[in-house]
Order: C-alpha cells, then sequence, then structure tokens
C-alpha cells in the first residue's frame, strides 16, 4: 500500500491525534461512518492494527518501510518497541518537523525532497536520513529556502523541543545532540501492541 494522501483529518478522527500528519482537530469526537458513533466491542487485533496504523500516518511511512523499520529494531539489543520509535524519530522529515522549521511531516519531508536542506554543509534529500548525534543541519542559503523555513518557525508544529536537539532561530541552525528518549515521543501510543502485531510477520 503506498503513502496515504487523503484527507487527513479523516484519519485524525479514527486514530485521534496524530502531531505530525496535520494541526488540525476534528470537530466531532467520534470516528467517520455510519456506526462511528455506537462502536461495537473491539477485538485485540482491531486494537493493535489502530495502533499501527497511527505510527504509520503519524510518521508518513508506506507499510513496507514500517515493516523494515521494525525488524531493524528487532536485531538490535534492547526494548524493541523503544528502539523502533527511537528510529522513526530520528528521521530526517521528523528532525525537521521537531526542530519547528515545518509545520507537519509531510511539509518536512517536502523541503528535503526539494533540497532545501544541508546536513554538515550537504544537501541530504532523503527525507528517511537517519540523522545521527553530532550532525549540523541548516537551511540551503538561498532566499527562497530561508523565508520558507522563516515562516514555518512563525507556527511551528509542536511548541517544545526535545532534549537531543538544540536550534538558533537566528542563523536557521539545529543540532543533533543524542539520541530521542522515549519521553519526548509527542505521539500517544503503546509501542508494545505495535511490536506485538508484527510478530507473528516480521
Amino acid at each position: 500500500m503506498s503513502r496515504y494522501r487523503g484527507p487527513r483529518l479523516r484519519i485524525t478522527r479514527r486514530l485521534g491525534e496524530l502531531p505530525g500528519l496535520t494541526r488540525k482537530s476534528a470537530r466531532r469526537a467520534y470516528p467517520p461512518g455510519q456506526h462511528g458513533q455506537n462502536r461495537k466491542k473491539r477485538s485485540e487485533y482491531a486494537i493493535r492494527l489502530e495502533e499501527k496504523q497511527k505510527l504509520r500516518y503519524n510518521y508518513g511511512l508506506t507499510e513496507k518501510q514500517l515493516l523494515r523499520y521494525v525488524r531493524k529494531a528487532r536485531r538490535v539489543t534492547g526494548s524493541t518497541g523503544q528502539v523502533l520509535l527511537q528510529l522513526l524519530e530520528m528521521r530526517l522529515d521528523n528532525t525537521i518537523f521537531r526542530l519547528g522549521m515545518a509545520p507537519t511531516i509531510p511539509a518536512a519531508r517536502q523541503l528535503v525532497n526539494h533540497g532545501h536542506i544541508l546536513i554538515n554543509g550537504k544537501e541530504v534529500n532523503i527525507a528517511s536520513y537517519q540523522c545521527r548525534p553530532g550532525e549540523v543541519i541548516t537551511v540551503r542559503n538561498n532566499d527562497r529556502s530561508r523565508k520558507m523555513v522563516e515562516t514555518n518557525l512563525q507556527y511551528p508544529g509542536l511548541a517544545n523541543l526535545p532534549s537531543h536537539l538544540e536550534f538558533d532561530k537566528n542563523t536557521m541552525t539545529g543540532k543533533v545532540n543524542g539520541l530521542c528518549e522515549r519521553e519526548w515521543v509527542a505521539l500517544n501510543i503503546n509501542e508494545l501492541l505495535v511490536v506485538e502485531y508484527y510478530s507473528r510477520k516480521a
């Protein structure tokens, strides 16, 4: 299944708040559809599927990409769920979003794809690039790039900057100081259910 490009509010109504997907909040508190208000008791599979979908839509991944991240997290020592979240949080598009240079992760992905972002002075146009501690993220030194980021900085997606990042608004320079801690993940999710969902597939 390819990346979702449809109405975002429909997804937030179904799955709850997804800070990376959209800043809009749904007016109705119940899921969309004819039976949205009187949903029956959900099965364990449905609960796990919902948590997996939250992760997928928030970070803008395809099913294939998420499965690859789960397999990668399994090979690393430590809690698979936390390693998985760490891998997703350290993606370049998410890091740009967390620095406040873009209002959402899809907008951050577009900034990266269009070549507006430099890492250690070199252009990187791959949104899934894994940021490493010590790397410096800057904006391409031209008027168009800087103006776009300046506009985005006035209305950042999330107010708080995570502890593993630092950002200088005057020079539009961000730095990765370490790996993302679990408490700084903005998405309200139970990562263990995602790991359980993939336990039969991965």
